[in-house]
């Protein structure tokens, strides 16, 4: 079965974007880069907010600028040909290679693990991970955490009751001082 991931930058004190609105603090070295491009590659599928879509709509051309070195054109080149769910109550259309989510989370994300299909399922945006947090649908968090304190805004995990145990799938600390974790979902069987 397919897992769904979910995967953002986050400050140490656990935001994506600070009070601001600023996430330039976030922005990766090459090194960064290239794990966030082979995330991307490893994705069968991206479901985003619209907030996070809009965002991303820079990568559907991304690759005509030719000022741009190889990294970024690969990484453009291969969002650009992800499939990609949009969440959204107010777009009425999307561009490329995107289509707007025709049912709930839940229901979408049963459809795709269901579907014949490589790759995971992977959750962008704060606020529908949130939501698929707090429906126990996310399968591994993947976070990449930058030595910066932001004080306030966005936060990476949901602010909620429930407790949700992590096993430590793999940590790794780039030259620029990102710590790169990757924990598992240690759900309980029987």
């Amino acid at each position: 079965m397919r897992k769904v991931t979910y995967s953002l930058s986050v400050s140490l004190d656990g935001y994506i974007v600070g009070p601001d609105g600023d996430f330039g603090w976030g922005a990766p070295d090459e090194e960064v880069f290239r794990l966030a491009t082979e995330e991307v590659r490893g994705a069968g599928v991206h479901l985003l907010g619209r907030r996070l879509y809009e965002t991303m709509l820079y990568w559907e051309t991304a690759e005509e600028d030719p000022s741009l070195g190889f990294s970024t054109r690969e990484f453009a080149e291969i969002w650009k040909q992800l499939p990609k769910v949009v969440f959204s109550t107010t777009l009425s259309a999307v561009q490329g290679n995107a289509r707007l989510a025709s049912g709930g989370l839940t229901e979408e994300i049963r459809r795709l693990r269901d579907e014949p299909g490589e790759g995971d399922i992977a959750i962008g945006g704060a606020a529908l991970a949130a939501e698929a947090a707090e429906l126990d649908l996310i399968d591994e968090y993947r976070i990449r955490v930058y030595p910066v304190l932001v004080g306030g805004g966005i936060p990476y995990f949901a602010r909620n009751e429930r407790r949700v145990d992590l096993e430590l799938v793999e940590s790794r600390t780039f030259g620029s001082k990102v710590v790169y974790l990757r924990y598992r979902v240690a759900r309980r069987t029987g």
